[in-house]
């Protein structure tokens, strides 16, 4: 099995390191302050010009056409710099990827381009709602047919990017008569079509330069061609399309982990106690074998992940597997960080409380833990029936 990275990966994952250093690292403490909107939208536009928003789209609708491993290699390290600028690059990434395996190719063309030019700023994915969380097929938002259009009703919550996204995944549930999760179907969304609502900003406890929003649809109609599949087939498309985004966000647990565990054993190499360095110390240095050991499996986890989907092999398990271990190792590397530097980890003097709150969403978005190991458990199951 030969783990080394091709000549291109490494060059985007050098490219994305660069410029997540000289970019990105200088302004995340500012924008997780004051949420520097224009700030934030123009590195996501040098993002878009240095190919990052559509990494695993092919070349003929202006992807990079790198892969998902490149893909993951690139968010671990924009994410080391801003977990709020990675989520968006992320699911930009997700729906473009959506648009190209379900869309017709009209919206293929239409859609995919501006999406990684950064002529949109951002897509949103909206399926998440007040009373469909983990459980997705019991959504309300509804698109009833009028001739040649649909009217979409109802809401979307934690919807990310949507102040400024360009276009809109949206689910609704068009035929109400059927079984739980079988009458949803999936249309694109024109960000500013009538009837569509951006409704509040969350207030978060991280990755705040990055917009959280509610989703109003109040008879907004859209074209009965912005359906994306078949009808009443749309859930299908959300299931198989939300494994590949479990890659980007524990890709960006992946980032927000080593961040923190990197700035803690700098700092633990520098600050003395008892009139030496506090890395001769056992417990400092379990605590940093732990983080870095745990991190490279949950990078192993990732890239074997991302190696099948790449190949166009079965990968939801180890989408989850490497989601769910990536992210609560995230969590844990940042727990011992903060132990690492104690009082000062407490405080906004150093990074390390910034990584904290952004990494703790990474266990809850695109699936929690709970339904990752659901999703795990199930699958080794099914395996093993006869």
């Amino acid at each position: 099995m030969n783990l080394d990275l091709s000549q291109e990966q490494k060059l985007i994952q050098e490219t994305a390191r660069d410029f997540a250093k000289a970019e990105l690292e200088p302004v995340a403490a500012k924008l997780d302050q004051n949420k520097d909107r224009a700030v934030y939208l123009a590195n996501l536009k040098k993002l878009a010009d240095l190919g990052f928003m559509g990494l695993n789209v092919d070349e003929a609708y202006d992807g990079s056409a790198a892969g998902a491993v490149a893909f993951s290699l690139a968010l671990t390290e924009i994410a080391r710099a801003c977990a709020a600028t990675a989520v968006t690059v992320s699911v930009n990434n997700m729906v473009a990827e959506v648009i190209q395996v379900v869309g017709s190719e009209e919206q293929k063309r239409q859609y995919i381009p501006k999406i990684c030019s950064g002529e949109y700023a951002a897509a949103s994915f909206g399926l998440t709602e007040t009373c469909a969380g983990s459980d997705p097929s019991g959504m309300k938002t509804t698109a009833v047919q009028d001739g040649d259009s649909y009217i979409i009703n109802g809401s979307k919550i934690f919807i990310t990017s949507a102040p400024y996204a360009g276009v809109f995944v949206i689910w609704a549930v068009t035929d109400k008569t059927a079984a739980k999760g079988k009458g949803i179907s999936c249309f694109l969304v024109e960000g500013g079509t009538p009837g569509l609502a951006i409704g509040k900003e969350e207030h978060k406890m991280g990755q705040r330069a990055s917009a959280t929003n509610e989703l109003i649809f109040t008879d907004c109609r859209v074209p009965a061609a912005a359906m994306m599949g078949k009808l009443n087939d749309g859930f299908r498309i959300a299931v198989s399309e939300l494994a590949g985004g479990r890659i980007g966000i524990g890709s960006l647990g992946l980032g927000v982990g080593l961040a923190a565990i990197g700035a803690a054993t700098r700092y633990a190499a520098e600050r003395e106690q008892f009139g030496q360095k506090i890395t001769n110390f056992q417990a400092i240095q379990w605590m940093i074998a732990d983080s870095y050991t745990e991190l490279e499996a949950a990078r192993l986890l990732l890239m074997n992940a991302a190696f099948l989907k790449e190949n166009k092999r079965p990968f939801a398990k180890q989408a989850s597997m490497a989601k769910v271990f990536a992210t609560e190792s995230a969590n844990r590397a940042c727990y011992r960080a903060v132990q690492m530097l104690g009082g000062y980890g407490y405080t906004e003097d150093f990074p390390i409380e910034r990584y904290t709150r952004d990494a703790r969403i990474t266990t809850i978005y695109e699936g929690t833990s709970e339904i990752q190991r659901l999703i795990i458990a199930r699958e080794i199951l099914r395996e093993l029936a006869p």
